[in-house]
């Protein structure tokens, strides 16, 4: 048997062998636990030590570490603050001299500008100038052209003896008035008072030379309002001009008319009626001078043979003679009157012709004034861009100016 004594209550009592080694057991179990609670917690107190300590030398030697990185990162930021400072310096003396230099080259280009614009605005000035010139002249040139054209056209239509209050008659007595001292002085123009068989003619005109008649027309003037409702026609007043030549012995007979006024065929010149009735004419107001010249300049030619044929009266000569040298004069009369007429319808075409190239001047002038026109408009697109296009160096200029502007534009947003 084994005794085992209580540590509390110092009591003393025995235990068998199997009983002490369970307790035993028991008790060294505990101890084991108990002192291998003890190493551990020795173990963990030394764990927590050790790892302060290292936590605090960690601490430190980062502390160390971290301030001399700091004092690095310190010397860097200010050997950086003061490359930005010298770099900045650098860039504000760039700036600068770049502001200089543009400020140099916008003065350069803002004086070829201001140049440029000058000489556009006196080419404008000049261009206007020329125009203004060019359209005065043509003007005055087109209104030189439709005046000639109007008065070759008055003349051929004789629309000018169609003044207000004026008849037909006191037109072509006025025209006779004119040049009656000058080129008729001894002709006798008067109208025709003398009522025979109820008929008289408008006027006669009369031309002697050393007593002796050599000319002798009867004369008719038919004009006609444009707002008569029956139009008459020439021929309606040949039969009786015809009667009234015969009554009062005129040689020719002339209708001065302005009747049937589209007629290509009176409208024409002098139109020979002869194949109706014997020596009869139709003409238009502005031939009634012409008429009577033409017909007074080949009487003339007669005059010689009527005073021979009355000289040969007064000497009772062979009548076949008179017949012969009658004949002769019919034939030189004729003669003179034809090649007079060609040269009025020459006249006449080359008045015609005139009137045809003035028109075609005219067209000219105002297709000259069209190309003006154009050549203002093309004017109006010229710019200084178009001007320098070939020009590179005023390009480039021109796109540095382009990208200043822009830069300020964007700096003052």
């Amino acid at each position: 048997m084994n005794e085992i004594k209580c540590p509390h209550c110092s009591k003393a009592f025995k235990i068998d062998e199997a009983g002490y080694a369970d307790i035993l057991s028991q008790v060294r179990n505990e101890a084991f636990e108990r002192e291998i609670r003890e190493k551990l917690d020795a173990a963990e107190k030394e764990k927590r030590t050790a790892i302060e300590l290292a936590e605090a030398r960690l601490t430190s030697h980062l502390k160390e570490e971290a301030a001399a990185e700091v004092e690095k990162l310190r010397n860097e930021a200010a050997e950086k603050d003061a490359a930005i400072l010298r770099l900045n310096a650098e860039i504000g003396k760039a700036d600068l001299e770049k502001q200089l230099a543009l400020s140099e080259s916008l003065k350069e280009i803002e004086k070829e500008r201001d140049s440029l614009k000058q000489d556009l605005t006196l080419k404008e000035t000049e261009r206007q100038m020329l125009e203004v010139t060019l359209k005065e002249k043509y003007e005055t040139q087109i209104k030189d052209r439709d005046d000639t054209i109007v008065r070759m056209q008055q003349m051929r239509a004789a629309l000018s003896t169609k003044m207000v209050g004026e008849s037909l008659e006191q037109h072509c007595e006025n025209e006779f008035n004119k040049i009656r001292s000058t080129g008729f002085p001894n002709a006798h123009f008067e109208k025709d008072n003398a009522v025979v068989e109820g008929s008289k003619g408008d006027y006669i005109f009369k031309e002697s030379q050393n007593d002796v008649e050599f000319i002798s027309i009867m004369f008719e003037m038919k004009n006609e309002a444009d707002t008569t409702a029956t139009k008459k026609k020439n021929e309606d007043f040949l039969k009786e001009l015809d009667k009234d030549r015969n009554a009062k012995g005129c040689e020719y007979a002339v209708l001065v008319s302005l009747l049937e006024a589209d007629s290509d065929l009176y409208n024409s010149g002098i139109v020979d009626m002869s194949h109706r009735y014997p020596k009869m004419y139709v003409v238009r107001p502005q031939f009634f001078i012409p008429i009577i010249t033409l017909l007074r300049n080949a009487a003339l030619n007669s005059v010689g043979y009527k005073l021979e044929l009355e000289a040969i009266k007064h000497q009772n000569l062979d009548i076949t003679n008179f017949e012969q040298d009658l004949n002769s004069f019919k034939s030189g009369f004729s003669k003179n009157y034809d090649l007079a007429s060609k040269k009025f319808e020459n006249a006449i075409d080359e008045i015609d012709k005139a009137i045809k190239a003035l028109e075609k001047t005219k067209s000219e002038l105002l297709g000259s004034e069209r190309n003006l026109r154009l050549a203002n408009d093309k004017a109006q697109d010229v710019t200084i861009k178009r001007l320098t296009r070939n020009n590179p160096t005023m390009n480039a200029k021109f796109a540095e100016l382009g990208e200043l502007e822009s830069g300020e534009s964007s700096t003052q947003e």
